[in-house]
């Protein structure tokens, strides 16, 4: 049995494995550890780190860039135990990975206390870049190299320059970086700067970066603003190419800042005289004055009457007799008119001015030229049912009542005898200047008709028949409104309507009748060319009243039927 001052083999070895092996040597896996260089040689720094064996580390791991590594035996380092023992009986160590472990430590702290952190764009992958953060490979993504897109890169790599870090994995070693977090911020620290030193009102000096449909953006030292087209001036501007180019320095007025979005509106107009001061002297109501068309709505036309000041035209002010008319149609773009002022409200910046009151109100022409009486020709442009409209001089329309179309027939009868674009005449009955209507009659025309105007036949008509009286006449022709017929052989002609046929509704059928079948009817009046009006039931009416009066009275105790009985065997004797 071994004594505690003789050890044996076993005492020994398991002291040599406390000090140097062992558990020991396992702690020392996967550890940033210090070492000292005990020799170089072969292009590699021989370094004790206190295990059973000493290691080797590559000296270009130890260089930065094209430097030397600057190193020299009994110098203090630190590497990254991979191994405790190779297969060679040596430690694998590694400079590169106690770097990189060193800057995982700092980037870590350097992210959750949201730093910056300085790295160098090296290389090239897909969708992007790879920068070295003093040991640890972060990836750039393409979309955050800059605020604009970038096309070439090359300026930037290989150049320590700031970055963002935008989110690590350790335990995946993955780092993801932004270069533009950083523009942009470093951007609004000094827009806030410059914005600090603009006020509203300020008249300044820009030059005009980019152009757009809607206005230009413009550079004022560092920060821009936007200037709208419609504050590029008081004229009318289509496009902002029309007054402004990319390059140009243009002075503006700053407008507006908004100090939450930290965006400035910017205008050219507000350093030019307002052409509204006093526009409502200019421009009184009812002048008549002369524009050019600027632009076409659905709803009008703008009229420019001088260089920022405007009107409209709205589309019922644009023609007498064109009504629901697109504007294009009466007037085209830089059409030079004739307007006159309607209304005008400078505080809305509002001018109504009117087309068609600079010219003629056509049916006041018409009235001054065709007085009520006069003749006229024109085509029908239309046939509704209660009558005709006839196009006349002045592209006004008159309408002729169907009771004004023709004599001795129904409005209907008269009606079906004109056709849409039939040239016909008639006679002015009535002019209506305010309500723009025309009364026309073609009937007036026909011969023996009174004058326009002229008063309603008396009494007495042609062939010296009179109201009341009972003539025998002939059919000349059977129509379903009634009968055309004639007094005596060769006496005036008239018409008995439908109605007027008979008492009852079997009797006043036409198409009972036969032309040249002689009967007694009664003249119950004369159209306004003494033409007779006859009528069977009138006479039968009539007849029946004289009957009752001979023969009837209160105490005979006859019957009506007796009465009329009587009264026709007296008639036949």
């Amino acid at each position: 049995m071994a004594s505690a001052a003789n050890p044996t083999r076993d005492d020994f070895a398991k002291m040599l494995d406390d000090q140097f092996g062992g558990a020991a040597d396992d702690g020392f896996e996967g550890r940033v550890v210090k070492g000292t260089i005990t020799a170089i040689e072969n292009d590699k720094a021989v370094i004790d780190v206190g295990l059973k064996s000493e290691g080797r580390v590559s000296l270009r791991e130890f260089a930065r860039g094209e430097e030397d590594h600057g190193l020299k035996v009994g110098d203090e380092v630190e590497v990254y135990v991979d191994r405790v023992e190779n297969a060679d009986g040596e430690a694998m160590l590694s400079r590169d990975r106690a770097r990189r472990e060193a800057a995982w430590d700092k980037l870590e702290n350097e992210f959750g206390e949201g730093k910056r952190v300085e790295g160098v764009i090296f290389g090239r992958v897909k969708g992007g870049f790879t920068v070295d953060l003093d040991g640890a490979v972060a990836f750039l993504p393409g979309s955050q190299v800059d605020i604009r897109p970038v096309r070439d890169v090359t300026p930037l790599m290989d150049v320590p320059q700031p970055f963002q870090i935008l989110k690590m994995d350790r335990r995946r070693g993955n780092i993801v970086v932004s270069r533009r977090a950083v523009l942009e911020e470093t951007r609004a620290e000094q827009r806030s700067e410059l914005i600090d030193k603009l006020s509203e009102g300020q008249v300044i000096d820009g030059v005009v970066k980019n152009i757009t449909d809607y206005g230009a953006f413009v550079d004022l030292g560092g920060i821009d603003g936007l200037l709208h087209v419609t504050d590029m001036s008081y004229k009318r501007v289509n496009h902002p190419s029309e007054v402004i180019a990319i390059g140009d320095t243009v002075k503006v007025q700053i407008i507006r800042i908004n100090s939450e979005t930290q965006r400035i509106s910017l205008g050219m107009k507000q350093l030019e005289s307002d052409p509204w001061e006093g526009a409502a002297v200019k421009y009184p109501v009812g002048a008549k004055l002369s524009g050019t068309v600027t632009n076409i709505t659905e709803y009008g036309a703008f009229v420019e009457l001088e260089a920022g000041i405007e009107g409209l035209v709205h589309v019922s002010e644009m023609s007498w007799t064109k009504k629901n008319v697109h504007p294009g149609k009466i007037v085209s773009t830089s059409q030079e008119v004739e307007v006159v002022v309607l209304e005008v409200d400078s505080d809305k910046r509002r001018i109504s001015l009117g087309l068609k009151q600079a010219q003629q109100n056509p049916w006041e022409a018409f009235a001054e030229k065709h007085p009520v009486g006069s003749q006229v020709e024109g085509e029908v442009k239309n046939a509704t049912e209660f009558g005709l409209f006839i196009g006349l001089d002045g592209d006004v329309d008159g309408m002729v009542h169907m009771s004004d179309i023709a004599w001795g027939i129904s409005g209907e009868d008269a009606l079906a005898l004109h056709r849409k674009g039939e040239e016909v005449s008639a006679v002015v009955l009535d002019v209506d200047v305010e309500k723009e209507r025309i009364s026309l009659g073609m009937k007036q025309l026909e011969r023996g008709a009174p004058a326009a105007g002229g008063v309603a036949a008396s009494a007495g008509g042609e062939g010296g028949l009179r109201r009341g009286q009972v003539t025998t006449v002939t059919i000349l022709e059977v129509r379903d409104g009634g009968l055309e017929v004639q007094a005596g052989d060769d006496g005036a002609t008239g018409f008995i309507k439908r109605s007027d046929l008979g008492r009852d509704r079997d009797e006043q059928r036409p198409d009972r009748f036969q032309v040249g079948q002689k009967l007694d009817a009664m003249v119950t009046g004369f159209d306004r060319s003494k033409k007779p009006n006859f009528s069977v039931k009138a006479r039968q009416l009539a007849e029946e009243k004289e009957a009752v009066e001979q023969y009837g009275s209160s105490d005979s105790g006859a019957s009506l039927g007796d009465i009329l009985g009587a009264a026709l065997k007296a008639k036949q004797d």
